[in-house]
């Protein structure tokens, strides 16, 4: 009897712990509903189409799924990233709207939007809307900000070239005429021709240019990288400006740390270093100095250029780098520049993973300063020998001019 007993307060004790077990968790399942009053639980809301969410967590455009009530049911992160979606809502009214729209006549929509971001930066958007079956709609937002900024400097570079071909053609045309007219005047058939070929000698210089741009910036850099050394592109560079820094009595000085290496394509980085030290040349006075200067910071390559010039003013220290910007166009005209030597420097500078920095003082001078990877001494033999990717001495190099080296440039100081 006893046992019966024991045995039956076993089993009234089990069903009690039981009981109460249920009945925490019930109500511990309520609480995480949201549900803590004991309501009866809401209607589950609408759910994704089989392999909805995979597509949409590979697109690249910012995808968002709203129910009939608006609420978010799926997100991408981008759509989190450019703060479309916030919570389980939809912020943008423009595309609200047009997903009310869509929802009510079931139509595919298209537009092109301009949303402002928290951060206060704009985007331009494509925005389309379709029915993603009978209560969802799919929004699909593609940022086209850097696509439209692209499309508008491709526009003025397109605009900028035409103008600046037109001048040199147009003046050649005009000058033919001016010698046709004057075939009988020897002194004057002298005179025109002096100017057709400064004009010759101008559309070349800018067909050359526009050449390398186009070169550095579809071509990357380092596809064929190899030991450059530091040296070698500095006497290139001083070697490029020897005639015109004699004509102006102008002294080239070279210093610093011998012996560097960098990695990186030759011929391009003897075009950016022989801009710097050409524009120096250009635009200083006669009986001043140029001075290329080396030195290693860190694991850094810092090469600067200087000069005593007219200097370039503060509010164009920003611009001096893009393409056909001049700060004084009539005198880059008269030295023959073209607008286009400092941004090939710097796509060039960047494509092998450095820098250019710019300090100006007007009528005191400028230093632009190239900073690039130096290459460490145990990695140099892993590389294929500069001279292999070097242009052979006597022959055009990239940009333009010889590339055999003036053995008077060979030392580390040079007078123009």
């Amino acid at each position: 009897m006893d046992v019966n007993v024991a045995a039956a307060t076993v089993a009234a004790l089990s069903g009690l712990a039981v009981g109460v077990a249920g009945t925490l968790a019930f109500r511990w399942s309520e609480r995480a509903l949201g549900n803590p009053g004991g309501q009866a639980a809401p209607t589950a809301g609408p759910v994704l189409p089989p392999g909805v969410a995979i597509v949409l967590s590979v697109l690249r455009s910012s995808a968002v799924v709203l129910d009939e009530r608006d609420a978010v049911v799926k997100a991408s992160s981008a759509a989190y990233t450019f703060g479309l979606v916030r919570g389980d809502q939809l912020v943008p009214e423009e595309l609200l709207r047009m997903a009310r729209e869509t929802r009510r006549d079931g139509e595919i929509r298209q537009r092109d939007l301009l949303l402002a971001r928290r951060d206060g930066q704009e985007l331009e958007v494509s925005a389309r809307v379709a029915p993603l079956g009978s209560r969802l709609v799919l929004l699909l937002v593609e940022d086209r900000t850097e696509a439209r900024r692209v499309d508008a400097v491709r526009r003025d570079f397109v605009a900028n070239v035409s103008h600046e071909l037109k001048t040199p053609v147009g003046a050649l045309s005009l000058l033919a005429e001016a010698v046709l007219d004057a075939s009988d005047d020897p002194e004057a058939v002298r005179r025109f021709s002096g100017r057709m070929q400064v004009e010759s000698a101008r559309l070349t210089n800018l067909v050359q240019e526009l050449i390398d741009l186009s070169r550095v910036q579809n071509d990357h850099p380092l596809q064929d990288i190899a030991p450059v050394p530091v040296d070698e592109l500095v006497a290139e560079a001083v070697d490029r400006c020897r005639q015109v820094a004699q004509n102006k009595q102008i002294t080239l000085g070279v210093g610093g740390d011998p012996g560097l290496v960098i990695p990186g394509d030759h011929n391009q980085l003897v075009m950016a270093l022989g801009n710097l030290v050409e524009n120096a040349v250009n635009y200083s006075p006669e009986r001043t100095r140029v001075d290329i200067d080396v030195r290693v910071t860190g694991r850094k390559a810092v090469i600067a250029v200087s000069d005593q010039g007219i200097g370039i003013p503060h509010r164009d220290l920003d611009r001096i780098f893009e393409r056909f910007y001049r700060v004084d166009p009539a005198r880059s005209r008269a030295t023959g520049g073209t607008g286009l030597g400092l941004s090939i420097v710097k796509h060039i500078v960047a494509g092998h993973g450095g820098e250019v920095t710019v300090r100006s003082l007007e009528g005191v001078g400028t230093t632009f300063t190239l900073v690039l990877p130096l290459l460490p001494a145990d990695e140099r033999g892993k590389l294929p020998d500069a001279a292999s990717t070097m242009t052979k001495p006597g022959t055009p190099s990239a940009s333009g001019g010889p590339s055999d080296l003036a053995p008077s440039y060979n030392s580390r100081e040079g007078s123009g």
